[in-house]
């Protein structure tokens, strides 16, 4: 049996009535738009309800959220060009995919954004750019094997030799092999 607090699914109820307020019944308080983001971004599932009727009006209420920080004054987070499109899809055949498709692409770029996240934090103790700098790094090798002849290997040192005065490919492949060491060291 649910409490009188919350709903079957274990959402926290929110009423709101006639007078604009609304009502959390899990705090016994009333609160205001702005606690309903805060609950929102701290992941609390909550459904609001109209006091008289019962009707389920979260969307609505989640709606005005999102109209309140769009016209906040703080930088905004649709683009014009999508609220036309989103706009444009309203009696399109393709209206009923909306939500799902919006849904789906939501929980895909959250589930990217934790990767992200725990992937920073695994390299906390290394530089997190390392890989960066190694990615660069392979870039210009491929540039520079492309626009240089290649020397036969038997006729390459295995350590670059000091490059003579005035030798500047000479000078740039001792700079290069320089931070591919480094950067071997780095990645060790």
């Amino acid at each position: 049996m649910a409490k009188r607090n919350d709903s079957a699914d274990g959402a926290t109820i929110i009423k709101k009535y006639a007078n604009r307020r609304l009502y959390n019944t899990a705090s016994s308080s009333y609160i205001t738009l702005d606690d309903l983001s805060r609950m929102t971004r701290e992941g609390v599932d909550f459904k609001v309800l109209d006091a008289k009727t019962g009707e389920d009006i979260t969307h609505s209420i989640l709606t005005q959220i999102i109209m309140e920080e769009e016209s906040s004054g703080g930088e905004q987070m649709l683009p014009i060009s999508f609220l036309r499109q989103l706009i444009g899809m309203y009696g399109n055949s393709m209206q009923q995919m909306m939500p799902a498709y919006l849904e789906a692409m939501m929980t895909n770029f959250r589930d990217n954004q934790a990767k992200v996240a725990e992937a920073l934090h695994a390299r906390a103790g290394s530089n997190p750019f390392a890989k960066m700098a190694e990615t660069n790094l392979a870039m210009m090798r491929a540039a520079a094997d492309a626009l240089m002849p290649k020397r036969p290997e038997a006729a390459r040192p295995s350590e670059p030799a000091s490059p003579a005065k005035g030798d500047e490919l000479g000078e740039l492949r001792a700079q290069m092999a320089a931070m591919q060491k480094k950067l071997d060291e780095l990645g060790k």
